[in-house]
């Protein structure tokens, strides 16, 4: 479920008070009971609010299929009666030998120490004979009837060549256990509609472990600690209070988890303990404690470095040891955790792993450019890991340095974070992606795109480069590195005024912070009356721009009804008549889900105008613009196709689509209004921004510099926030999260 909700993020911990309202709020909260909490006492930690997983963070439960269901064996001698072909026949004389040899290991009860060269009805014998001897019973088919002869051999069938199959998704959990977790909730008073997910979440035995600790209820998305009080109140009776260690300890994780949420790889102790209080756990540090114990967090002491002071000789032992260094104390979830330290520890192995001399590859990349482009290549050929920042125009350098490293013998692959940045990726290129050695970081990680593994199991590159670094999370950027192979450069580039990562961590801003690498900054601006803009936010100046072509249009608006009917008109009218874009090829961009003017409002109104319909399949028709997640923190915009009995047919970038019927309403929403963290990564040729007047308190500058940065030909800006807008570009910047990436790298890589 890793999301990032701009609008919630805080030091501490994320609560689900407001579901459904904030950007990364869910369609409607999964209650379990109207119960209120043992124990609760407001919000966890310093957080505002907490998003819970939307659409673009959905997709991370298991993929459902029907089980095509294999024959009988009166089916298969059916079958053999109206003619088998050689192939089905070898398959059930297999078949057929397999039980057989299954029930003769099934029928040996005894062990056979004298006589144990003896095999078929000889051994059968004597194993039967001694289970006489000991008084157990003999095994039945030493006195069977003879094994029928010897059945003639199938002659080998003639093998043609197939098609690989497509990778089959594994299935959810075992329908008993589902079932078992449905009978818990149901006596518990929550709703059986959670069992898929909690059997899911729990694992085999779900339902016993759930009886046995309700407050595991908890590690189910969209459950709060009130509902998970209730709950347990409900199985429980008596012996259920706040004070009861399950509780502590399922409250601690979940905490933790929501800190994942807003961004967060761990959280300081303080902070957590603090938290907890708020949920009415009389003891915090014991809470923590009983985690640590079970081996459902982890505890780190991280050395802070203090500004200004000097580091003590190397020689001088004794007095690094009486200085006594400030440290914080840190708690956080094993996956993330792990996942941080593989992160360092790679890169710290791309560093390490660079031979002297660049080569003569490097030397015909560089030679083979100019300008920003071969200060580029220059250290790239230097340095196994190098940072590049700058906005649109600035991927020209990265796409030129690709070209070029393709062109001169190296293995090269650049990875976008979406589809449509892979696109614009290789239009400067002039080409198609695939041809130019580009793709996606999900494809290259999934082996669905570039080059492939050699065999060690890294990836056949001399250089990767990723243009969206700031969009990676703990995790995938960790998955990225420990699949280069030793003397590979990385180049990760981006824009750092884009929001961060839908997931956990802050890995580019946190490499840059370091400074442990090269930085090259791009001195290509982004051009016309949209860059301008753009650029200005960027330093925390929204500027007046002269838009003589209508670049830029702001339409102010009293309050959200008047923000959704003139949005519309927008969409369906003015910009395709003034502008000449098109209704499919305008976004509309807005701060949350939830409210009288976020998104399940504008795609309702939007739906209704643009492409009507009954909603045939779970509320979508053919011709639906919709936002698909295939996995946590990933959106790919995409157009509706048709639906049959195997799902949903999309069509996505271009690419054709299924998602099967039980997992539509988790990952597929209507598409014509987004997120900024649905459409960073995307651009369109027009952008719709909407801020109704209740949007203030979710603006930050990283957030307007994303929403307006998604346009490529016109902004039009539908606005009700009056002056909370420039106040939101000039004094918010980006929400802190913890992450220990800065700490780890420095005990591994020294400062540049």
């Amino acid at each position: 479920m890793s999301t990032e909700p701009e609008t919630t993020e805080e030091a501490g911990p994320g609560t689900p008070d407001t579901p459904g309202t904030t950007e990364h709020g869910t369609d409607g909260a999964v209650t379990a009971g109207d119960t209120t909490g043992t124990g609760a006492a407001g919000d966890p930690g310093a957080a505002d609010a907490a998003g819970e997983p939307d659409a673009d963070d959905a997709g991370d439960g298991a993929d459902g299929g029907e089980d095509a269901g294999s024959g009988s064996e009166g089916g298969e001698a059916g079958a053999a009666a109206a003619g088998l072909s050689e192939a089905e026949a070898e398959l059930a004389a297999q078949r057929v030998e397999r039980e057989r040899i299954e029930r003769r290991k099934a029928e040996k009860t005894a062990r056979i120490d004298s006589g144990a060269k003896l095999s078929g009805t000889a051994a059968d014998l004597l194993a039967a004979v001694r289970a006489v001897e000991s008084g157990e019973k003999p095994a039945t088919t030493a006195f069977a009837e003879p094994a029928p002869a010897p059945r003639r051999p199938a002659p080998e069938p003639v093998r043609r060549p197939q098609p690989a199959p497509a990778p089959v998704a594994p299935g959810g959990p075992a329908p008993e256990t589902v079932d078992a977790v449905r009978r818990v909730l149901t006596e518990g008073g929550a709703p059986d509609t959670l069992a898929p997910q909690a059997a899911a979440a729990l694992g085999e035995g779900a339902g016993t472990a759930l009886r046995e600790d309700p407050w595991q209820l908890l590690r189910v998305a969209g459950v709060r600690p009130d509902q998970a009080d209730g709950f347990a109140r409900a199985l429980l009776g008596a012996a259920c209070g706040p004070d009861d260690e399950r509780r502590g300890r399922a409250l601690t994780v979940w905490l933790l988890e929501q800190a994942a949420v807003a961004g967060h790889t761990a959280l300081e102790l303080s902070t957590l303990t603090a938290a907890l209080g708020k949920q009415g756990v009389p003891d915090p540090d014991a809470a923590v404690q009983g985690a640590l114990a079970e081996g459902e967090a982890l505890v780190f002491q991280d050395a802070l470095e203090e500004p200004g002071a000097a580091a003590p000789p190397a020689d001088d032992e004794d007095a690094d040891e009486e200085r006594e260094r400030p440290v914080r104390v840190l708690v956080g979830l094993e996956r993330y955790a792990l996942a941080e330290e593989s992160l360092a520890d790679g890169l710290a192995r791309l560093v390490n792993s660079l031979g002297k001399e660049p080569g003569q590859a490097w030397e015909a990349t560089a030679a083979g450019l100019s300008g920003g482009a071969a200060e580029l290549a220059r250290a790239v050929a230097g340095h196994g890991l190098v940072l590049h920042t700058g906005g649109e125009a600035a991927r020209a350098e990265p796409a030129a340095l690709l070209g070029a490293a393709r062109a001169a013998g190296l293995r090269a692959f650049a990875a976008c974070h979406t589809p449509d940045g892979s696109r614009r990726l290789a239009e400067r290129l002039g080409g198609e992606a695939a041809e130019h050695g580009v793709g996606t970081v999900a494809g290259l990680l999934s082996g669905a795109e570039g080059p492939g593994r050699d065999a060690d199991g890294a990836l056949a590159l001399d250089l990767l480069i990723v243009p969206d670094a700031p969009q990676l999370d703990v995790e995938s950027a960790a998955m990225l590195v420990e699949s280069l192979p030793d003397g590979a450069r990385l180049l990760l580039g981006g824009d750092p005024g884009v929001l961060w990562s839908a997931g956990p961590g802050r890995v580019f801003a946190d490499l840059l912070a370091a400074r442990a690498f090269p930085q090259i900054a791009s001195r290509v601006p982004d051009p016309g009356p949209l860059g301008e803009l753009v650029s200005g936010i960027g330093v925390g100046e929204l500027n007046q721009v002269a838009a003589p072509g209508k670049e830029i249009v702001i339409v102010p608006v009293r309050d959200a009804g008047e923000a959704v009917h003139r949005t519309v008109q927008l969409v369906a009218d003015s910009v395709p008549r003034a502008i000449g874009v098109p209704a499919d090829q305008t976004v509309v961009i807005t701060p949350g889900h939830g409210g009288a003017a976020g998104t399940r409002a504008l795609n309702a109104v939007l739906k209704e105008r643009l492409n009507p319909g009954p909603g045939r399949f779970g509320g979508f028709d053919p011709g639906d613009r919709i936002a698909y997640s295939p996995a946590p923190g990933r959106t790919v915009p995409g157009v509706v196709v048709g639906a049959d009995a195997d799902g949903l047919h999309l069509s996505c970038a271009g690419a054709p689509v299924v998602v099967p019927r039980e997992r539509v309403d988790g990952s597929v929403r209507h598409g014509w209004a987004l997120t900024a963290h649905q459409a960073v990564g995307t651009r369109w040729p027009a952008a719709v921004v909407v801020l109704p007047g209740d949007a203030a308190q979710a603006l930050s500058r990283p957030w307007v510099y994303t929403a307006f940065g998604r346009a490529e030909r016109h902004l039009s800006v539908v606005q009700g926030v009056e002056q909370a807008l420039p106040k939101a570009v000039a004094e918010v910047p980006p929400k802190p999260r913890t992450t220990r990436l800065q700490t780890l790298l420095r005990a591994q890589v020294p400062a540049a």
